[in-house]
């Protein structure tokens, strides 16, 4: 192998499969905001449109879902100009890669991935095959832009595990250092945001209850109510981190306050550390609604100008094809494609 050097460029995305809640935005999108912000990175962050035919979608909820990441990365900071922000169907490279990469990827690989069990559960046999293969899109999703960083949470780690070894095959097989070791980036204190009403389960746009969670169009009056009324204990805050390990609800409401604050879980309790929930839930629900509210408002306006939205996700379809091509195209090579 050559010492061959990648340019340190970032790519993840985000699923359109149903309303955006506060885990899109503390565990994804934020981190995403702020690796905009260093000069080192080049960054490109989509909706990944493809995926989300898995599983049925209704095409009017698709077509609106679209919209609504797109119009909450836009709403979150995530500067068009700046980035690369497209939608996944629009840069035929994503399936074309997929494609290859599919015949790249073993099946013993596919087998482990326990997404594809918790989402199929024993229905297996009647699940789409899109839903077996689409880590190897995944990794197509990556690997078309060389990307060497990729900001994840801790439950999409394997898939980028994944397009390590599908890339490392397809280096070795052909004899190249063609694709980069894409290394997984999981930081932060509320990268794992979890449900208002049970700390043991993950926050999620599909929970019975609508308080279970905050969605990133709910108001500010929305949103102060549901922190108020979040379920906790009655014990006071502690002052260490370790007094809140048999604490679920507490501690995922101190990890919130970290993630939106943007200071460490351990500071949070250094500055409420023997306060009560009186005096903790309205300080979290103010900080919230100063945080979250304007980006609701602003993906309001955006999803009541959708022509906007997606002149801005076309704009930047043709500079994400601009990278993918090139490399796409010298893949088809590689592998002794006549074109």
């Amino acid at each position: 192998m050559s010492d061959q050097t990648f340019p340190s460029r970032v790519f993840s995305g985000i699923k359109p499969s149903g309303g955006l809640t506060l885990g899109n935005y503390l565990g994804a999108i934020q981190r995403w905001v702020d690796m905009q912000e260093d000069p080192t990175f080049e960054t490109i962050f989509c909706v990944v449109d493809m995926h989300a035919i898995t599983v049925w979608q209704d095409p009017a909820d698709l077509t609106r879902a679209t919209r609504e990441v797109a119009a909450a990365m836009i709403a979150s900071g995530i500067d068009p100009e700046r980035s690369i922000l497209f939608n996944q169907c629009r840069v035929p490279a994503h399936a074309e890669l997929g494609w290859l990469l599919s015949c790249v990827a073993r099946v013993g690989w596919m087998n482990r991935m326990t997404q594809f069990k918790d989402k199929a559960g024993k229905n297996t046999e009647k699940v789409s095959l899109g839903l077996y293969a689409y880590p190897a899109l995944m990794a197509a999703d990556i690997l078309a832009y060389h990307a060497t960083h990729v900001p994840v949470g801790e439950d999409q780690k394997q898939h980028v595990e994944l397009t390590r070894d599908i890339a490392a095959k397809f280096n070795h097989d052909y004899g190249v250092d063609f694709f980069p070791m894409t290394e997984p980036v999981i930081e932060g204190p509320a990268m794992r945001v979890m449900n208002l009403r049970d700390g043991s389960k993950k926050m999620s746009k599909s929970g019975e209850s609508d308080m279970e969670r905050i969605n990133m169009l709910d108001d500010a009056d929305t949103i102060s109510k549901k922190f108020k009324k979040a379920r906790t204990d009655p014990e006071a805050l502690p002052s260490e981190m370790d007094g809140l390990a048999e604490r679920p609800e507490a501690r995922n409401l101190v990890n919130i306050y970290a993630g939106l604050a943007g200071m460490s879980s351990q500071a949070v309790l250094g500055e409420y550390g023997g306060a009560g929930w009186g005096t903790f839930k309205p300080a979290l629900a103010e900080l919230a609604v100063e945080k979250l509210a304007p980006v609701s408002d602003e993906m309001r306006r955006l999803l009541n100008a959708p022509d906007e939205i997606d002149a801005l996700m076309a704009r930047g379809a043709e500079r994400a094809a601009a990278v993918a091509e090139p490399i796409l195209a010298e893949t088809f090579r590689i592998m002794g494609f006549v074109r």
